[in-house]
């Protein structure tokens, strides 16, 4: 009876090993458990843009197609959703300690238009720039582009930096804005100050 029991064992364990050796030539190896996917991110509305299409975007304004843009974008979009508008511009400031900002460029939207802005602000923190920088912004949540034309705050610790591209983050109400900027115009550290857009140019940032 226990010899019966042994031999009945032993089968069983040739059969596991010879399985499992069937397994792993079939496959190369046996396959590990599959780990749980990320949730996607639902498709834009028809207000929205896309992050290809705002990678896109950037990748022809900046005149290079850059991992590190991608990286900044895919970081915004994955803390403030899709945006439903951006600005693409060039930026005219630089300052080490304190100093001023100004701005022009274009608001891009899907279905209300595209608008002239201008921006003015002072800047202070470890705030490194150059003359003529081109500076790419996504708008959140803007209800409509008249809303653009008002002064929005920095928002602590927002800045990010990745493959010589850096963004920052300035609200007002629910309306975000994070502007992007590579190479001579990249700021770094400590952004405090804010932005104020308007529709036309001005040197008074107040």
């Amino acid at each position: 009876m226990a010899l019966s029991l042994r031999v009945t064992a032993i089968v069983s364990l040739m059969a596991i090993v010879a399985f499992t050796s069937a397994m792993a030539q079939t496959t190369g190896t046996i396959p590990p458990p599959a780990l749980p996917s990320q949730p996607a991110l639902p498709p834009p509305t028809a207000n929205q843009y896309s992050s290809n299409e705002i990678i896109d975007a950037g990748h022809h304004f900046f005149g290079s197609v850059s991992h590190g843009l991608a990286m900044v974008v895919e970081k915004a979009v994955s803390k403030w959703g899709l945006p439903n508008g951006y600005i693409l511009g060039e930026e005219a400031s630089g300052a080490f300690i304190g100093g001023l900002r100004y701005g022009d460029g274009t608001l891009y939207t899907r279905n209300a238009g595209d608008v002239r802005v201008f921006w003015e602000g002072p800047s202070f923190g470890f705030d490194f720039g150059a003359e003529g920088a081109r500076t790419m912004m996504l708008v959140y949540s803007l209800p409509q582009t008249g809303a653009i034309f008002n002064r929005f705050g920095g928002i602590n610790g927002s800045a990010y930096l990745v493959g010589g591209f850096g963004m920052t983050a300035l609200s007002r109400s629910d309306i975000v804005v994070v502007p992007i900027r590579s190479g001579i115009g990249l700021r770094l550290g400590a952004n405090l100050g804010w932005v104020k857009f308007t529709d036309s140019p001005t040197w008074n940032p107040f």
